[in-house]
C-alpha cells in the first residue's frame, strides 16, 4: 500500500510539473505575439500621422494657392469645403460594401428595392404586395397554385 501512495505522490508532482511547463511556454509564445502586435501598432501609428501632417500639408497649399486669387478668409473656407466634400465622398465609399456580421445571415440592406435592382439601404417601409388583398384569390375547391401558398401559415389538415 505504501507504493501505491508513493506512485500517486510521483504522478501528481508530475502533473503539476506538466502544468508548470505548459503554462510558462504559453506565456513565452503571448509575449512573443504581443511585441509583434506592439510593434505593428506603432508602424501604424506613426503612418497615420504621418498621413495627417501630409494631408494638413496639401491642405494649407491648396489654401494658399486659392488666397493668390481670393481674401484669405475666402480661401480658407473654399479649402473647408473642399476637405468637408471629400470627407463625406469617403464615408460613403466605406459604407458602399457593408460586411454582413456572419456568414450565414442574410444581409437585408442587400435585398432589391422596389425597382428591382439592389440600393445598399434598408426600405424605411415594408414592401407593398403585388396585387390588393383578396384580388385574384383563389375560388374554393381549386387547387392552390405555387405563389399562393404561404410558408408562414400554420399548417392545418381539414
Amino acid at each position: 500500500m505504501e507504493r501505491i501512495d508513493h506512485l500517486e505522490h510521483l504522478d501528481k508532482h508530475l502533473v503539476d510539473e506538466l502544468a508548470q511547463v505548459a503554462r510558462e511556454t504559453i506565456r513565452e509564445e503571448l509575449r512573443e505575439q504581443t511585441r509583434k502586435q506592439r510593434r505593428t501598432a506603432l508602424l501604424y501609428a506613426a503612418s497615420g500621422a504621418l498621413a495627417l501632417y501630409a494631408g494638413a500639408a496639401v491642405a494649407l497649399a491648396v489654401g494658399l494657392a486659392l488666397g493668390i486669387g481670393l481674401p484669405d478668409w475666402a480661401a480658407a473656407l473654399i479649402t473647408a469645403a473642399i476637405l468637408g466634400v471629400l470627407a463625406y465622398v469617403l464615408r460613403g465609399a466605406a459604407r458602399a460594401h457593408p460586411h454582413p456580421a456572419h456568414h450565414g445571415s442574410a444581409d437585408v440592406s442587400a435585398q432589391p428595392g422596389p425597382a428591382g435592382a439592389a440600393t445598399g439601404l434598408a426600405a424605411p417601409y415594408p414592401p407593398m404586395p403585388s396585387t390588393a388583398p383578396g384580388v385574384g384569390a383563389p375560388t374554393p375547391g381549386a387547387a392552390p397554385r405555387p405563389g399562393d401558398i404561404d410558408p408562414e401559415a400554420p399548417h392545418h389538415r381539414a
